[in-house]
């Protein structure tokens, strides 16, 4: 409505100013009414969107095989025990090879490798910290093969010689560690 139809009918002008600010008061009522409605609407789009998204991915699932994925999950979980296993077993292996090495070391082997070659390892199993079966076959190996090994001296000081070439010549002087020497005779 406009002011100017009012004003044609012969309105006065405070009437007419009541009757504009009345109908303004409709009109913005339903401007807001309208705002609301396109805002419902657009909800509604928008769950609409959702639901033929939410269709599209049931459709999706409907394709999947079921079994398929059970399949594979349980290949997965086998791949995974297999790989833990395997893990397990190196772990073991080189728990077994460095308690080995450091038993062969402590036997003064003068060169592991090569003692740990004649060794029968499928005999050796190791509980804890401790090689069952090594000590055996260890004093075999230093009964046939004590090349193999460092001497074991026991009880025996180090020989004290003087200085100079200990192979040469008459040794006549005084040898000044004798008196201690002596010691340990």
């Amino acid at each position: 409505m406009k002011r100017e139809f009012l004003k044609e009918l012969g309105l006065a002008d405070d009437v007419i100013d009541k009757i504009m600010a009345e109908h303004g008061k409709t009109v913005n009522s339903m401007k807001d009414e309208l705002e609301k409605a396109k805002e419902l609407e657009k909800q509604i789009e928008g769950l609409k969107e959702q639901i033929k998204q939410r269709d599209e991915q049931l459709e999706e699932l409907k394709k999947i095989d079921a079994e398929g994925l059970q399949a594979k999950i349980k290949e997965l979980q086998e791949a995974n025990e297999r790989a833990e296993k395997e893990w397990q077993e190196k772990l073991q292996k080189q728990t077994f090879d460095f308690a080995l090495e450091r038993a062969l070391v402590a036997a003064k082997a003068r060169n592991p490798k090569a003692v740990k070659a004649l060794l029968d390892l499928e005999n050796i199993k190791l509980d804890g910290e401790k090689l069952l079966g090594l000590e055996d076959q260890l004093k075999k190996l230093k009964e046939s093969d004590s090349y193999l090994f460092e001497e074991e001296k026991k009880g025996q000081p180090p020989k004290i010689v003087t200085p100079g070439n200990p192979d040469g010549g008459n040794n006549t002087g005084d040898d000044p560690f004798a008196a201690k020497l002596a010691k340990y005779k």
